[in-house]
């Protein structure tokens, strides 16, 4: 539990400052940063190499905490989220309070609620929204272990979360759906 409490803390350093982070999320290991801050979002799709027009996914510590970022969600929408048995991305038409380049052309936002003590942790602490974009270069398959990011990659991030690196079990992207205003939901991925 020791690298537990330090690379907390140490995420809250570097992302309080601006910085981005590799990190252990409830799926693949991500690079994150806060998903408020511009510059820290424009430094991670330099990192990746990502086209600005493909949006990011941003992680958030409740099902509540939809609310604050999205205008007019399902009445539903807490009870749906936490009844979500895998981990699940939701595309939401309207964000609010995210920058510009955190956000699609259309408006959408690609949020999911984690489940993961470590991701949960660091964002209660950041009391912020936390971006999670799989820890590849865009293009390049998503790594399903520490053990196979890039180390360019693993160099190019401000921090490397310790957390988890030994950890070889296979993690998948998250299931991806898209949520339209009046409430119907579309799987994009499964």
């Amino acid at each position: 539990m020791v690298d537990f409490e330090n690379d907390i803390r140490n995420c809250i350093d570097t992302l309080e400052r601006g910085g981005t982070i590799l990190y252990p999320t409830d799926t693949v290991w991500g690079i994150g940063c806060d998903a408020l801050n511009e510059n820290a979002i424009d430094k991670v799709f330099s990192i990746k190499k990502r086209p600005r027009e493909k949006s990011l996914i941003v992680l958030l510590a409740e099902a509540k905490d939809i609310l604050h970022y999205v205008a007019a969600p399902p009445p539903d929408i807490i009870d749906m989220l936490d009844n979500f048995a895998q981990p699940t991305t939701v595309i939401y038409e309207h964000a609010l309070e995210f920058p510009a380049n955190a956000i699609h052309e259309d408006g959408s936002i690609a949020i999911r609620v984690t489940r993961d003590p470590f991701c949960k942790a660091i964002l209660k602490r950041l009391r912020k929204p936390l971006v999670s974009t799989s820890a590849n270069f865009s293009g390049a398959p998503t790594p399903s272990t520490f053990s196979r990011i890039d180390g360019q990659l693993k160099k190019a991030v401000d921090y490397v979360v310790h957390y988890r690196q030994n950890d070889e079990s296979i993690a998948s992207p998250s299931r991806l759906i898209h949520l339209d205003d009046e409430g119907n939901m579309k799987i994009i991925r499964g």
